[in-house]
């Protein structure tokens, strides 16, 4: 049987559903389970003229798959949608249809997860408390998770970011920071390395908070009074963590290939990096969930929602890796 694999169509209004149906379009190995309004995938088939015979989900499994098919677990939208109109009114849809995929997760239903881009301030707008895909998973599933980006780098070569904080306003940052917090999410870090990669000895670099690390403390004091403490006593449960690192040379090409992941404090100091190196081919994985989550490295591109351009790229590339670590499971 082929592995099942629940896609959310992410923000109605955004380019997610066109990236669906594109998916669809392709000969991917995987019974692909569209968790999102059924017309709604229709209307974005027909602004890629693709061809897309939806059917109705059913649990049971299928061995193979045509380019083109896809199956709908419907969730109806709340009001129609307008490609490139934010309407909060859709939130709660956004919110039903993650509730849905996560549980179905969580209970065996699918073997993996992955997601279309949301617009976090839509939902929020709606007045639901939202952050993230990786805040609400980890919300759902009552673990501690950590926020991984993944791009090619050459070769066989990939550069791997993970994240101490995730989607924080910058003056909150340093406060967030903390020797626990940092020790658990290392520690996530280097045992998903060695369980989803298959690397025995994973080797990680910890990027500092201040310009040049810190400077011994001239430029800011949480590399000394937080980040090494931290490193220290990781390294002392049998890791190989190496830092803190100053951020403005550790992605140099001759230093990021000596590891396997990079720890970056915030959202916006790892990242960049990454998306410049890689961006449309780079997948967001999280690590730390009792299932297989992957996603794609960019937004809801409201621009270009309803014209049939968005690549699919990253959507692709994020449902390949899911069928990887699938078959690593397994």
């Amino acid at each position: 049987m082929l592995p099942r694999i629940a896609i959310t169509s992410g923000e109605p209004a955004g380019i997610g559903p066109e990236l669906v149906a594109a998916l669809a379009a392709t000969d991917v190995p995987a019974d692909l389970i569209a968790i999102a309004d059924r017309g709604l995938l229709t209307a974005a088939a027909a602004a890629r003229n693709t061809v897309l015979d939806i059917e109705d989900y059913a649990a049971a499994r299928i061995a193979r798959r045509r380019p083109g098919a896809l199956r709908c677990l419907h969730v109806p939208l709340r009001v129609a949608r307008t490609p490139g109109k934010l309407d909060p009114r859709n939130g709660a849809y956004v919110i039903d249809s993650l509730a849905r995929a996560a549980d179905g997760c969580a209970a065996g239903e699918f073997d993996a997860l992955v997601t279309a881009p949301v617009q976090k301030s839509a939902v929020a707008d709606a007045g639901i408390p939202f952050t993230g895909h990786t805040e609400f998973f980890a919300e759902r599933a009552q673990r501690e998770v950590v926020m991984m980006l993944i791009a090619p780098d050459g070769g066989d070569r990939a550069l791997r970011v993970a994240l101490a904080t995730t989607h924080l306003p910058l003056a909150r940052v340093p406060g967030a920071i903390t020797r626990v917090g940092l020790v658990r999410t290392l520690t996530i870090v280097c045992e998903e390395l060695i369980a989803k990669f298959g690397i025995a000895a994973p080797r990680v670099a910890v990027l500092g908070l201040n310009p040049h690390a810190g400077e011994a403390g001239h430029l800011g004091r949480e590399e000394i009074d937080v980040i090494v403490p931290a490193i220290e006593q990781v390294r002392a449960a049998g890791f190989d963590i190496v830092g803190p690192l100053p951020a403005d040379t550790a992605f140099v090409a001759t230093q990021r290939v000596r590891f396997d992941a990079v720890l970056a404090m915030y959202h916006d100091q790892g990242l960049p990096v990454l998306k410049a190196l890689g961006f449309g081919d780079s997948v967001n994985l999280t690590l730390g969930l009792p299932w297989i989550r992957t996603s794609v490295d960019h937004g809801t591109a409201l621009d270009l929602a309803g014209t049939g351009q968005a690549d699919p790229s990253s959507l692709i590339a994020a449902t390949r890796l899911a069928l990887q670590l699938v078959a690593k499971r397994h």
